[in-house]
Formats: structure tokens, sequence, C-alpha cells
């Protein structure tokens, strides 16, 4: 698990592992794969679910082959979507994957394009709310990323910190924690201990930012970083995307918890 830098200066993964059906069965362990960029997919005792999943139509050039093709995916316990940017919410992915995903769970705004835009009935959710999916208890966290009402271009409507979220998910094996696209929040810094942190460490000001990721890495000294929001979009211009892992090691407590996984590639969930 390591990453280089590429002839543009980016840090990049060093290669994609395919996700085969086999991924999907029923396994006696939680696996998290990165799917690239800010997507995620958790079998937890075989109750399989996606985080923000990508597999296509984005807009922007990419730096990596993506790891399984919408017509490879077996079966979803349900997808679930922090917020409507298009590098986590793919309106041709969504589309492509709604005949074999039983739910989408997200927050209200969210679900409110599903239907508009999809046609798909998305189920929406406060933040601090919790469903069961299978085996996995997920709850809502805060996040704010209302970054549109700062652009006169997307500023469309007035966003609301609701329209975005984080997930915290409770499975068999431990807690995850997608935190999402978020400015730091001081509530961020006094959760439980989640044994995975899926992780975004771009020095942006409308995410966690570096500094932002030197506090949570403080607050949780010994979670498991999984890193995401990194080393898949050819746009060496943008700080959203160009987390370097290497860097990150250099300023966080315990460094060697820093997971620099492949896309595709398993991380085994374990209870700290």
């Amino acid at each position: 698990m390591a990453s280089k830098i590429n002839e543009k200066g980016q840090a990049v993964p060093e290669k994609t592992e395919r996700i085969t059906k086999e991924a999907f069965g029923l396994i006696s362990k939680t696996e998290i794969r990165w799917l690239g960029n800010a997507g995620a997919m958790i079998n937890a005792h075989g109750t399989v679910i996606m985080i923000d999943p990508v597999l296509s139509g984005f807009d922007m050039p990419l730096l990596i082959d993506v790891p399984i093709q919408e017509k490879e995916v077996e079966h979803l316990d349900a997808i679930l979507i922090t917020h409507c940017d298009n590098d986590h919410y793919s309106r041709k992915t969504v589309k492509e994957l709604s005949e074999v995903t039983e739910a989408y769970h997200t927050t209200y705004y969210v679900a409110s394009l599903l239907k508009e835009e999809l046609n798909i009935e998305g189920i929406g959710h406060d933040i601090g709310d919790s469903f069961q999916i299978g085996n996995i208890q997920v709850t809502l966290t805060q996040a704010w990323h209302n970054w549109q009402n700062e652009s006169p271009k997307h500023h469309t409507r007035e966003f609301m910190m609701e329209d975005s979220c984080g997930f915290w998910l409770d499975t068999p094996d431990g807690s995850i924690w997608a935190i999402g696209d978020s400015r730091l929040l001081e509530k961020q810094l006094h959760m439980r201990t989640p044994d995975a942190i899926l992780f975004d460490f771009s020095d942006s000001k409308w995410h966690i930012g570096l500094e932002g990721a030197k506090k949570v890495a403080v607050a949780y000294p010994h979670t498991p970083l999984i890193l995401w929001h990194w080393g898949s979009v050819d746009a060496p211009e943008w700080k959203e995307f160009n987390g370097n892992p290497e860097e990150l090691k250099k300023c966080i407590v315990h460094p060697e918890r820093v997971v620099v996984l492949n896309p595709g590639e398993a991380y085994q969930l374990e209870r700290l």
C-alpha cells in the first residue's frame, strides 16, 4: 500500500485492483474497498453498500481506472450519498445501478434530486437520524459544505448545511466514519472513537483541510485513516483532489496508521 508521484506532480495510487463478483458474497468479516476519489464499497458479513460511487459519468479526466463497472455490480443493499457534487453524486452511476440497488439513503435535498432528475425514490434523512441496512446501523453526521452560496454560478438556491452529511456505520466488526466533504466542525473532534475513518485530507477551504486533518488525527490518535478524495482526478491545480499521503504522514500523530489503498483493494476492519 503506497502512492507514487506522476509527471504532473500529483500523488497517485500504484495501480487499480479489480473488484470481482466474490467481493459481493457472504463473508465472515467487514471489508472496505476504495472505489477512487471519495467512493467506498463496504461488505459487512454479506451486507453490501456503496458510499458516493462514481463509476462513470464524471466530467473531468481521471488518473485511475475505476475498479468496477456498473454492469459488474452484483447487488447492493443500499447506496449512501453524502451530497450533490458530481464527484460524489454521479447521475449516470446512480441510474445504472438502480436495478441492483435496494435503497438510496441521503439528505432530504439530495433525495429530492434523485426523484426530480432520475425518478428514483431516495430516502431522505435529517442529520442525526439512524437506520438499519442489513447488519449495518447507519447514522447521518453533520457536515459543512454549502460552498455554492459563495459562487454566483452555482448559487441556484440557498444551500443549507443539512444538504450535506457524513455517515457513521456500526458494523459487526466495528465502526466506520465517512466524514464526507466538510469544513472542520468542533463536534467532529468529539465523536466516540471510530475504528476506521474514510479520511479526506485535501487542503481546500471547503474540506477538512490539512490543518483540520491534523486535528482529527489528534482527536482519534489510534484510529486507522483510510485515505480518500485523492489521487484520482487529473487536475493538478485543484487542491480538492491533490492530497499527498506522504505529506500527511509527516504531520500527524502515529503516521503508521495511514492506510493508502489502491482502488479496489480490500481493507479488513478490526476493532481498536
